[in-house]
């Protein structure tokens, strides 16, 4: 009997930490480019992994990404050092980047694994001396 209570313990505490387990998923993973020529480019994910950093000593010309299609679904022009690219921006699923580096074109891929969350963002407007409240929703690329 001693040994039936210690199963339906331990079965109802991997129960309930499945559930913890499941609220720290990541949102993107990032398949980094271990080329050596490419080190010169340090490109990794912030800590709630929503966002794109990159950083290198020589000035970042463009970034982009190429779907199946050999479409640019993002086309970013940055002539600097460092860029910040929030994933919102994407779409659920594969995308190849290329930062450009003048002669070099650095590769790598961002998985997207779920969409994320339109928060609305909170406009007030004053009228009259009075403010009201708008709700305006976040702004997403429809490509």
């Amino acid at each position: 009997m001693k040994n039936f209570i210690r199963i339906c313990i331990i079965a109802v505490l991997l129960f309930l930490l499945s559930f913890t387990l499941q609220a720290q998923e990541n949102y993107a993973r990032l398949d980094r480019n271990r080329n050596i020529q490419a080190k010169g480019l340090i490109h990794k994910l912030n800590k709630t992994k929503d966002t794109l950093i990159l950083q290198s000593d020589k000035k970042i010309n463009y970034l982009y990404s190429v779907n199946k299609s050999d479409e640019r679904t993002l086309d970013a022009y940055i002539d600097d050092k460092s860029y910040k690219l929030p994933l919102n921006k994407l779409k659920k699923g594969k995308h190849v980047l290329v930062a450009v580096q003048s002669p070099l074109r650095i590769v790598f891929v961002i998985h997207i694994l779920k969409e994320f969350a339109q928060h609305p963002i909170s406009i007030t407007t004053e009228k009259d001396g009075v403010s009201e409240p708008k709700v305006a929703t976040t702004l997403r690329n429809k490509e």
